[in-house]
C-alpha cells in the first residue's frame, strides 16, 4: 500500500481576498433615539412606527438563543414565543435589535398589557411567560460578520431578506416611505406613540448620537417614585405617586400622578412600596409643600405619560402607564437645563 503524502504547501496569493470572521459580541449597548420636536430638513432618513415595549437584543447561534434586555440581563425564559421563533433561524447566527410588545385589539403596542403579561411589579421579576412579539428593526451581526460598521440602508436590506418567509413571534418593523410630518399626523390619529427616523448612511453607534431620532404624539418618560400620598378612599391606600427626575445629577421633585391606575395594579404597587426597606419622614428631593407624604427610597421607576411641562417644571396631565423593571435599564428623565 502506498503511503499517503500531503500536498506541497504553497504561499497564499496576495491578490486573493482574505475572509475574516468576527466573533459574536457577548453584548452590545443599544443605539438610542434622540427626541426631537419637528421633523428634520434634508438628509436621507428611514421612518418606522415607534413601538411601546421593552428593547431587546436577540442573539441567535447554532446551539442557543439569548434574549438580552437593554441593561444586559438575560430574559430568554420570559419571552418563550420570541425564543422559539429565533431558534427557527439556526444554524444562521445573528443579533437582532428590536422591541418586545403586546398589541391590543387594534394592533397597537400597549405597554401596560406587556407589563401584565410578564407578571411584573416593580423590582420583582415575574414568573409567567409572556406572549409578546418582537418587532425587529436592525441587524447587528450576521454569520460571522459584525454589521455595526455597515451603513443602515444595507443592514436594513439584509434584515428584510433574513426575515423573509419566516413566521412566528419575530416580525419586521416595516419601513414607511412617507413624509414624516404626514406620517406623524397619521400615527397620532391612530393612537400610536410616534415615529422613529434613522439616518440611511449611518453606522450603528451605541447611545443617543442623533443618528436615530424620534417624534412623539404624546410625551412619555421614566421617573423615580420618591413617595406617595396616603388615602383612605382608595383600596390601595394611596392617592398619588410622588415623582422625581434628574437635574445635574440630583433628584428633583416634578409633581405627582394620581391617574392611570387599575385597582388591582394599584394594590400590588402599594405592597411593593411597603417592602422598600427605607421609609423616612425626610424627603429624598427638595420639597416645600405641607401635604402629607410617605417618602420612600428611590428604587422604583414609573413610566409616565404627560402632555407638557408647567412653568415651574412640573408634569402637566400625567398618567401612570406602569413600572419599569430595573433590568430594563430605563433612562430616568433628565431635565437637561430646563431648571435655572
Amino acid at each position: 500500500m502506498t503511503a499517503l503524502k500531503s500536498g506541497r504547501i504553497t504561499r497564499r496569493d496576495p491578490l486573493q481576498p482574505r475572509l475574516l470572521f468576527d466573533p459574536m459580541p457577548g453584548r452590545i449597548q443599544p443605539a438610542l433615539a434622540l427626541l426631537i420636536h419637528k421633523p428634520p430638513v434634508g438628509g436621507s432618513w428611514g421612518w418606522e412606527i415607534k413601538w411601546d415595549g421593552y428593547r431587546l437584543h436577540v442573539h441567535i447561534e447554532a446551539n442557543r438563543v439569548r434574549i438580552l434586555t437593554r441593561g444586559g440581563f438575560d430574559w430568554t425564559n420570559r419571552f418563550p414565543a420570541i425564543a422559539e421563533a429565533a431558534r427557527t433561524f439556526a444554524p444562521t447566527s445573528m443579533i437582532l435589535d428590536g422591541e418586545a410588545v403586546v398589541v391590543d385589539e387594534e394592533g397597537r403596542s400597549d405597554f401596560s398589557l406587556l407589563q401584565k403579561s410578564l407578571g411584573a411589579s416593580g423590582r420583582k421579576i415575574g414568573n409567567q411567560p409572556s406572549p409578546a412579539l418582537l418587532y425587529a428593526f436592525d441587524l447587528l451581526y450576521l454569520d460571522g460578520h459584525d454589521m455595526r460598521h455597515v451603513e443602515y440602508r444595507t443592514r436594513r436590506h439584509l434584515l428584510e431578506e433574513t426575515l423573509r418567509g419566516h413566521e412566528g413571534a419575530i416580525l419586521l418593523s416595516e419601513e414607511l416611505d412617507a413624509d414624516p410630518t404626514h406620517l406623524l399626523d397619521h400615527a397620532c390619529r391612530m393612537g400610536l406613540e410616534g415615529i422613529v427616523g434613522k439616518r440611511q448612511d449611518s453606522f450603528y453607534r451605541s447611545g443617543r448620537t442623533g443618528d436615530w431620532i424620534k417624534l412623539k404624539c404624546t410625551q412619555s418618560d421614566a421617573f423615580m417614585v420618591v413617595g406617595y400620598e396616603p388615602s383612605t378612599a382608595s383600596r390601595a391606600g394611596f392617592g398619588a405617586l410622588m415623582l422625581g427626575a434628574l437635574s445635574d445629577g440630583e433628584l428633583v421633585y416634578v409633581g405627582s400622578v394620581g391617574t392611570g391606575f387599575k385597582e388591582r395594579d394599584a394594590v400590588q404597587l402599594r405592597k411593593t412600596m411597603d417592602k422598600i426597606p427605607w421609609r423616612h419622614k425626610q424627603p429624598p428631593v427638595p420639597y416645600s409643600s405641607k401635604r402629607k407624604v410617605v417618602w420612600v427610597q428611590p428604587t422604583l421607576i414609573a413610566e409616565i405619560e404627560y402632555s407638557a411641562w408647567t412653568a415651574d417644571e412640573k408634569l402637566r396631565h400625567p398618567s401612570f402607564k406602569g413600572l419599569r423593571e430595573f433590568q430594563d435599564n430605563a433612562d430616568v428623565c433628565r431635565l437637561r437645563g430646563r431648571r435655572a
